[in-house]
């Protein structure tokens, strides 16, 4: 941080803001302070507290690859005071940023395995950044599959990134929209993203799962997941949307002996199933 005042944001100055989706936007951001750039590093899975002073702070994962140095990238939706604010945010304009906080995908455990991401709607964006961060280090890791899901084809975020992956020979991307939400243009799949998974029945033999989605989506695609042959402890989530201040001050992401924001976001299936039922 750029201070010992854990409170105290870096200046973040605002280069490039993208329209993803009704009411999503991508950020980004750059260091004001070049210094503070270079000694800033992150990991896959960390997340961070980004303000518009005189409004608050919200919390969001941080969008992009750590191995891309120059930026950071977060990607939100508009829902109420603070992010309304940051909508109102042109490029240009600084906002503040803390961060990094939390646990991380871990990655390096993973080398020489299969990775098969699962997501749904805004929720891309937490695994946007493992993706890339694997992409990154393509010869780390065996196959890479995401399959992806949205209410309708306007709610699919990162559109032109899909159709990159989609063209990729290095990896398998599959994206569906919720029945009814397709467009006569639509050439993906329709269906819920949990029976879609189940019909594409990909291998669980040395694979790792990351699931991130609404709670409904992950709820019944563990099921699904356990069904196709893995295991507690090769499935693994992001909690994110439990974050509040981001330094286990404020007691509001508390589960039951845990708080997110210090011993999360990330969590396996096997972590998740020894907590209360209301993660």
């Amino acid at each position: 941080m750029p201070s010992n005042n854990i409170y105290n944001p870096y200046l973040m100055r605002i280069e490039k803001i993208t329209d993803e989706a009704p009411g999503v936007k991508t950020f980004r951001l750059k260091f004001t302070n070049d210094a503070e750039r270079e000694q800033f590093n992150f990991k896959a899975g960390q997340f961070g507290e980004y303000s518009v002073f005189g409004e608050g702070e919200s919390t969001f994962c941080i969008a992009s690859s750590p191995m891309r140095k120059e930026y950071v990238e977060c990607t939100f939706r508009q829902a109420g005071r603070v992010t309304s604010a940051l909508a109102r945010r042109e490029e240009g304009d600084v906002i503040g940023f803390r961060g990094p906080y939390g646990n991380i995908f871990p990655l390096e455990e993973w080398k020489g395995k299969n990775l098969l991401f699962i997501a749904g709607g805004i929720a891309l964006p937490p695994m946007r950044c493992v993706i890339w961060n694997a992409l990154d280090l393509r010869d780390w890791f065996k196959d890479i599959t995401v399959v992806y899901g949205a209410r309708s084809v306007a709610d699919l975020v990162y559109k032109y990134e899909l159709d990159e992956w989609g063209k990729r020979s290095d990896m398998r991307l599959t994206t569906t929209v919720d029945p009814g939400g397709e467009n006569p243009q639509w050439t993906g799949k329709v269906g819920f993203v949990p029976k879609v998974l189940e019909e594409l029945a990909p291998a669980s033999s040395n694979t790792i799962a990351i699931v991130c989605g609404p709670p409904v989506m992950i709820k019944f695609t563990f099921p699904v997941l356990e069904k196709l042959g893995f295991t507690p402890e090769t499935m693994y989530t992001t909690l994110e949307n439990r974050m509040k201040c981001g330094v286990g001050k404020c007691g509001r992401c508390n589960v039951g002996p845990v708080y997110v924001c210090k011993d999360g976001p990330v969590f396996s299936y096997g972590e998740l199933k020894k907590l209360p039922a209301e993660y």
